[in-house]
């Protein structure tokens, strides 16, 4: 079996970008993001990306610099209220956005990744969301109907992987990766820890190997945090008081 593993982000992304693309990132807000394949679409240059992912990152940080290197020209989110630049461009009319319910956008993505083209949900029914969208009635509900998404390329981040390419998270980094992971044509994986291929327990494998085409080795870099909340520290706190 061929090595899924490559050098580095740009590497593992080398020949699979182009303008246009449609690029679907697991990830919320910064945990669980892949940091390292974000930069390398950046410098790569590509531009007039539809981004499918649950936010865009904050400023700055995640899907935020692809913003600002005005290589996005549509979004598909749930969410976008920490991106200032994002909304600019979004109130301007410089950037097009297709907002969903979050949990409609994680099964358009499941069920692009199942190969399932459409599914009805009552989520969104009677608001703009459904608006031009097909209707059906079941049991006596109104339902709209939500396409499922495939996307040219997934970009993952996870915890550990085998050589293979099976891939398991870590406790919330989890989020929106094994939907992301299954729904691109070609998926690549940024990964912290890789082991040799059986090293993995079949019972803990999260997105199984043959959804993963490429991996990389994530970098070392300090964890990003969106808002820093702490408490005072309590009077008398410590030991021997």
């Amino acid at each position: 079996m061929a090595s899924k593993l490559r050098e580095g982000a740009a590497d593992a992304l080398r020949d699979v970008l182009r303008d246009g693309m449609t690029l679907a990132v697991g990830g919320f807000g910064l945990s669980g993001v892949p940091a390292d394949l974000i930069e390398a679409v950046r410098d790569s240059g590509v531009k007039d990306l539809t981004i499918v992912s649950n936010n865009m990152g904050v400023d700055g940080k995640g899907l935020g610099i692809l913003i600002e290197a005005g290589q996005v020209g549509k979004v598909i989110a749930s969410y976008v209220g920490e991106n200032k630049l994002f909304a600019e461009q979004f109130l301007s009319g410089k950037l097009e956005v297709e907002f969903n319910p979050q949990g409609t956008l994680a099964e358009r993505l499941r069920a692009g990744g199942a190969g399932i083209p459409a599914f009805y949900t009552a989520t969104g029914v009677g608001t703009p969301i459904a608006e031009g969208k097909p209707h059906a009635e079941f049991d006596g509900k109104t339902y709209v109907q939500e396409r499922g998404i495939v996307a040219d390329v997934s970009l993952v981040r996870a915890h550990l992987a085998d050589e293979g390419g099976n891939l398991v998270y870590r406790w919330t980094a989890r989020n929106f990766n094994p939907v992301v992971a299954t729904a691109g044509r070609v998926t690549v994986a940024e990964v912290e820890r890789l082991v040799k291929a059986g090293d993995i327990d079949p019972n803990h494998v999260m997105t199984p190997g043959v959804y993963v085409q490429r991996l990389v080795l994530a970098s070392e870099r300090p964890k990003d945090i969106e808002k820093l909340t702490v408490r005072p520290k309590p009077s008398g706190f410590g030991f021997g008081r």
